[in-house]
């Protein structure tokens, strides 16, 4: 049998598909030089006269504690990670949870021009000399210690949980509950690490709270229980 001849024009075509269908998702990546050059000024480039101190109570009560550097650092294999995971297998769950960042950080950015804030939480010396109290003194040294309500590794953190469980592969119990637990554990990592009260805790998860209406809606509620029956759904995208 013959092989049947493809004409030039519809190789072109199907490259041209190629190439702008099925990665148009990636132009969503923009967005992040576009917030590191606003946060920047946020941080670096405003005047700001005066900034709100963050403070409660409870964080007079959390110990700092150096080993949360740990799931602390892990957030940005955590972040990158779930943005190269959904990047290339789950094009719908990667729109989904760039909207919810473009969302829930251009809010938080918002708040960090209009709300200028601080925290006076880091502690003057360590108790413990070991490599990773020798590394936060580095890291307070180059971090600044502003503009940190809501917290953004807790908002980022979210982000890849509500992805997860919005991915077929990743929505069973098992990686449900992984990936809650590592969210988790990045979060509170904010507060013993002392770059967060927790007011900035409080905040993230109301900023969260409505991104994640916002985005997901009851799409998520629909799916919950198909997962919880270890069906595999398909990845159904929400415009």
């Amino acid at each position: 049998m013959r092989a049947k001849h493809t004409p030039m024009g519809g190789r072109r075509l199907r490259l041209k598909e190629w190439n702008i269908d099925r990665f148009r998702h990636w132009a969503l990546l923009l967005y992040w030089p576009v917030f590191g050059l606003l946060f920047w000024y946020a941080e670096r480039g405003m005047d700001v006269e005066f900034y709100y101190p963050m403070h409660c109570w409870l964080d007079d009560y959390i110990p700092f504690n150096e080993w949360f550097l740990i799931p602390y650092l892990f957030w940005f294999v955590f972040l990158i990670g779930m943005h190269l995971y959904t990047l290339w297998y789950d094009p719908a769950a990667f729109r989904r949870m760039m909207r919810f960042i473009i969302l829930t950080y251009s809010v938080s950015l918002l708040i960090f021009f209009l709300f200028p804030n601080c925290q006076h939480l880091r502690p003057t010396g360590f108790a413990r000399d070991n490599p990773l109290t020798r590394f936060m003194a580095d890291f307070y040294a180059f971090d600044t210690s502003t503009n940190v309500c809501p917290s953004l590794h807790v908002v980022g953190s979210l982000a890849v949980m509500f992805a997860a469980w919005d991915t077929p592969r990743l929505s069973t119990p098992l990686w449900r509950a992984a990936f809650g637990v590592t969210a988790g554990l990045i979060s509170v990592s904010t507060v013993f690490l002392k770059q967060h009260s927790v007011l900035d805790i409080l905040a993230a998860l109301a900023v969260c709270a409505v991104g994640y209406i916002v985005v997901y809606g009851r799409s998520a509620w629909a799916a919950a229980p198909a997962a919880g029956r270890g069906r595999r759904r398909k990845s159904v995208e929400y415009e």
